[in-house]
């Protein structure tokens, strides 16, 4: 039941259910354990991952393969490299490429394919043998951080020396890694050369490629593609829309929004939250409810003023809206990040770093808003959106701005 909650994105419900369990006096197994982590990443509850830490620790269960496995992942997403480290080195039996494959994952959505790499190299040092799962992390890892020929290396390794046919998954790293790499042609060529019919992730990731690249062309022929294969998936239909508003085509826009509604598909409101004296707060785009909105909104335009004077320009490309400049820079000062980022600042003490959770990507302006934030603030500011973390430290980011 808790496995079965957790899958079906009720972690409130899971985590209920395993403190029952306790209050009943059930005592949890490795299993139990190892479904109860992923609810307390849903609910991005750190402090409940860590007591279930060492309830694994004291009743024995660390060393078990499913939940060493899912310890790391977990302070993986939680943004905790140094404790995702810590227990594959100090707890984990690495005799299975399960640990491998999730510390190698951890650090590829942090940005740190380099080290993923390593990681991998030493795998092998250790006569692991690698699996499907491992090159899907390792393409992942190249792609996030722009290593193109070792993207390509390992996908002909995982053939030719390991005799690993590649899946759809793969194949959808492949095109990923040469869209972020604007070799747009490339990857249109890889997908025309796979020997199975290209789903939605494979037109999907071609897509996001045309849209950061302004690829107009391409972009309405993959997703023409796409909408073949799946035409049911509200997500690619916002994809779409963004790259025509990105180019400017609000007639394109208009048109896609308009399928959208017709099929009676609603987007996924945005939003991200912020932890602070142990209460979660969670903004939404523009949003005014929230207590100390004035105190925000008052921080967020005095971050404005400072960061235009270290050389930001608002990017008015990823305002979604046909509207006049003014109100084009006030909706990207209000995204959901920057509200919590503001809130961040005003609620704590003066350069401690900041961890905020978004549910989707964020978008290119604030990246480059963020990143003067840091500068100016001397804070880091840590960033988990739905594709991966970017550590904004100093006025750089940790990918790279390769993304």
């Amino acid at each position: 039941m808790i496995s079965g909650y957790c899958l079906n994105g009720n972690a409130a419900n899971a985590l209920e259910l395993a403190d029952a369990m306790r209050l009943e006096g059930e005592k949890m197994d490795a299993i139990t354990v190892a479904s109860t982590l992923p609810a307390c990443v849903q609910m991005n509850d750190v402090v409940g991952g860590k007591l279930m830490h060492l309830y694994a620790v004291k009743h024995g269960l660390e060393l078990n393969l499913f939940v060493s496995d899912a310890l790391i992942d977990m302070y993986g997403k939680f943004g905790r490299l140094g404790d995702a480290r810590r227990v594959f080195e100090q707890e984990v039996p690495r005799q299975s490429s399960v640990p491998w494959n999730a510390i190698i994952s951890c650090h590829g959505v942090h940005g740190h394919g380099e080290r993923a790499l390593e990681f991998f190299r030493e795998m092998l040092d250790g006569e692991v043998k690698p699996d499907h799962v491992t090159f899907v992390s390792l393409l992942s890892a190249c792609s996030h951080s722009g290593l193109v020929s070792d993207g390509e290396w390992c996908f002909c390794l995982m053939q030719e020396n390991f005799g690993i046919k590649p899946i759809l998954k793969h194949y959808g790293c492949m095109v990923d890694l040469y869209g972020r790499a604007g070799l747009l042609d490339v990857a249109f060529e890889f997908i025309k050369s796979m020997p199975m019919k290209p789903d939605g992730s494979i037109w999907g990731a071609l897509i996001s490629a045309c849209r950061i690249h302004r690829n107009v062309e391409l972009g309405k022929y993959a997703s023409d593609r796409l909408f073949e294969v799946d035409s049911e998936n509200v997500g690619y239909y916002v994809l779409l829309s963004n790259m025509y508003a990105n180019a400017g085509k609000w007639e394109g826009v208009n048109d896609v929004r308009s399928l959208a509604r017709g099929m009676g598909l609603k987007k996924t409101p945005g939003w991200s939250s912020i932890e602070v004296d142990k209460k979660v707060n969670v903004f939404y785009t523009g949003n005014q409810t929230h207590t100390q909105c004035n105190e925000i909104y008052k921080e967020l335009k005095e971050l404005c003023e400072k960061i235009k004077a270290k050389g930001y320009v608002p990017d008015f490309g990823f305002v979604l809206q046909d509207v006049e400049d003014d109100e084009k820079e006030h909706i990207l000062m209000s995204h959901s990040e920057r509200l919590a980022i503001a809130y961040g600042i005003i609620s704590t003490p003066h350069k401690s770093s900041l961890r905020i959770f978004k549910n989707l990507r964020v978008c290119g302006d604030c990246h480059s808003a963020i990143k003067c934030i840091s500068d100016i603030t001397g804070r880091e500011i840590v960033v988990r959106d739905s594709n991966r973390f970017h550590h904004f430290k100093d006025g750089s980011c940790s990918c790279g701005d390769y993304w």
